[in-house]
């Protein structure tokens, strides 16, 4: 079936103006042109809850005709909406949209906004329960800008993926399906228009008695992305492979598969190019991008070698691997 003229229009003024002033989102800025990809900040708002969302877009260029698969990212504790660089503009390039979000109570500020000695209560205020809630709220609220805007002529509804580190792969499970127990009641935040989740060094829901029946209920296909040497040492916080095993064999995907890289840290699925050893960071992150790729590829188009085959070029990097294809 052909493309409707006025989508033609619009997918060929996308190449030649790029996307901020295409987007009609608000608040657009082109920061940057990578190759092929045009990369956009959006300074949204959510008035309802008085909270800004701030976001980076990444979009292929020139734009395909047909709709893109969405992959919406959510950073961990201390990050922001510049950060995952290796990985949105890697998958843009492929012909992924990605939407990175920067969660306001638990961004980088935590790090710097009130001097040295109060980071740690800046860290536990960045975890609390009434942030984690938000961040899911932030996710929801960007997917409402992504497709209900311009940019929904391009956005193929049906094919978004819901992504996170550290604490955004708490965020990214609540959105999956992951419930937990409040006033005797299971809070459900699940959000039906993610058909599968990635997670990166997926930490427990500290302080919660059963992870079992929190997991049980997330059903989308789920990628698990971890190393040996992925250990969290925030004050409170302390969490190791062993945690990211766990969750992995208890989430209740049926469809789900498991990376565990030889060495590495917690930060080396961040942008930073020296946590795990030189070498070693560098082949993660490519190993990473590429498997990525390879679960949306199964995923989202039913590419059955898709996994197989990243599986035996990084097989030296693995200290082991659970991949599931079908």
């Amino acid at each position: 079936m052909g493309i409707d003229l006025s989508r033609r229009r619009f997918l060929q003024a996308g190449a030649t103006l790029g996307a901020a002033g295409l987007l009609g989102l608000g608040g657009c800025t082109t920061r940057t042109r990578l190759p092929n990809v045009a990369v956009t900040d959006l300074d949204w708002s959510d008035p309802a809850r008085k909270r800004l969302v701030p976001a980076r877009l990444y979009l292929p260029q020139p734009l395909p005709e047909q709709r893109l698969p969405l992959l919406v990212f959510s950073h961990g504790i201390g990050g922001s909406r510049e950060g995952y660089s290796y990985l949105a503009s890697f998958l843009a390039r492929e012909g992924i949209a990605c939407l990175h979000l920067q969660h306001v109570g638990s961004d980088r500020r935590v790090w710097w906004d009130g001097g040295p000695f109060s980071v740690v209560d800046r860290l536990r205020r960045a975890a609390d329960e009434r942030e984690a809630l938000a961040r899911v709220d932030d996710m929801r609220f960007a997917l409402d800008r992504i497709t209900g805007g311009k940019l929904s002529d391009c956005i193929d509804p049906h094919r978004i993926i819901a992504a996170g580190h550290s604490y955004g792969a708490n965020t990214t499970m609540l959105l999956g399906g992951a419930c937990v127990e409040r006033n005797g009641r299971l809070l459900n935040l699940r959000d039906e228009r993610i058909g599968a989740i990635m997670l990166l060094s997926a930490p427990p829901f500290y302080g919660e008695v059963s992870m079992q029946q929190i997991l049980a209920p997330v059903r989308v296909p789920s990628l698990h992305v971890t190393a040996t040497e992925d250990i969290i040492r925030i004050p409170g916080y302390y969490s190791d492979l062993s945690d990211r095993l766990a969750i992995f064999d208890m989430i209740g995907s049926e469809r789900k598969s498991l990376a565990v890289f030889e060495g590495g840290s917690h930060s080396v699925f961040t942008d930073r190019n020296l946590t795990g050893g030189l070498q070693r960071n560098g082949e993660v992150k490519r190993a990473t991008r590429e498997l990525a790729l390879a679960f949306l590829r199964n995923t989202l188009d039913g590419d059955a070698d898709a996994l197989p085959a990243w599986q035996r070029r990084h097989q030296p990097l693995l200290a082991h691997a659970d991949l599931r294809w079908s």
